[in-house]
């Protein structure tokens, strides 16, 4: 008897030092996400979070990095160095085509921003009819497809009617063109319209681009950028990039309702170089959170246009149903 109880002592004794070293086992080592992020708008609502890792508040130690150029950062996902992005739009369609699904789009977080911008004393524009005949510079990329979609919505045939000037491919250059005189047209995203219009009173936004694409297209659909994760990574570390949204969605909540604080740390990141000005651009940036069915729906329909008006813009095909990550 005496046996058989030492024997149950030493297997219960077994067992709890079993137990105790798996509860202080160390946790399994986490892939920290490598994070690109394009300056300007598409990067205003990442700001809160950056400050946030920086002061060791994150959940994790997010590795992220600001980008002046999107061919960088797609070039980035394509070889695997980058694992979460954020892009425009039409950007990530065309990644998803050149990987084969090797990336899916996992949020939007900027709606329509950009805004035909013009010399009042030298142009007078209050339509899209007023634009015939006339030639608008437009930066590359994104702005242009859509600037052409809605062109061509109001009845003007690009290249006919209305020529599109790409020699300002990017807006901070095209913006310095514009407060000089050197043009007196353009189509220009914010902060750069705010930066416009306060070193040159002659510079007036006299079409939003955002309103006209709502009276032509379905409503809700004109979504400029994005967030994207690498497929491979995603099913790896699933974990990750829920916590990751999780505090993503809280950072643009803080810059939408906090732009004087937010317009600090959008400066201490190098999103932007001017804090009163990106403060004062927040509220007409269309920073949001938009992810799963909404995200989804709205997307669909955004590519759908872009693929009638400017198909070579998402990769000549819409993405594929597994492209959109709705958990």
């Amino acid at each position: 008897m005496k046996t058989t109880k030492l024997i149950s002592l030493v297997l219960i004794a077994l067992m709890l030092c079993t137990a105790f070293a798996a509860c202080n086992q160390p946790d399994e080592p986490v892939d920290v996400p490598n994070i690109m992020v394009l300056n300007g708008t598409t990067g205003f609502g990442m700001a809160k979070l950056i400050s946030d890792k920086n002061h060791e508040t994150t959940a994790y130690p997010y590795n992220i990095s600001v980008e002046t150029d999107a061919s960088n950062i797609t070039a980035a996902l394509i070889s695997g160095n980058c694992d979460i992005a954020a892009l425009p739009t039409n950007a990530a369609a065309n990644v998803a085509q050149k990987t084969n699904g090797g990336i899916k789009v996992i949020a939007v977080n900027t709606l329509g921003v950009l805004y035909v911008m013009s010399n009042k004393d030298k142009q007078s524009i209050a339509s899209f009819e007023d634009l015939r005949g006339k030639t608008v510079y437009c930066p590359a990329q994104n702005p242009t497809f859509l600037f052409k979609a809605v062109c061509e919505a109001n009845g003007l045939v690009v290249g006919q009617d209305i020529v599109i000037d790409n020699t300002y491919a990017q807006p901070a250059d095209l913006r310095t063109a514009l407060v000089s005189g050197v043009i007196d047209l353009a189509v220009l995203p914010e902060p750069m319209v705010t930066i416009a219009k306060s070193a040159n009173a002659s510079l007036t936004a006299c079409l939003n681009l955002t309103a006209e694409w709502e009276k032509h297209f379905p409503k809700d659909s004109l979504m400029q950028g994005c967030v994207v994760v690498r497929t491979e990574y995603l099913e790896k570390n699933e974990k990750v990039v829920k916590k990751f949204l999780e505090e993503y969605k809280a950072s643009i909540e803080f810059v939408n309702q906090n732009p004087a604080e937010a317009g600090d740390m959008i400066v201490a990141a190098g999103i932007f170089s001017q804090a009163p000005v990106a403060a004062k651009a927040i509220p007409n940036s269309n920073i949001c959170y938009i992810d799963g069915a909404q995200m989804k729906a709205g997307l669909e329909k955004f590519y759908d246009v872009l693929l009638k008006t400017a198909p070579a813009s998402i990769g000549n095909a819409l993405p594929a149903e597994d492209f959109y990550y709705v958990p």
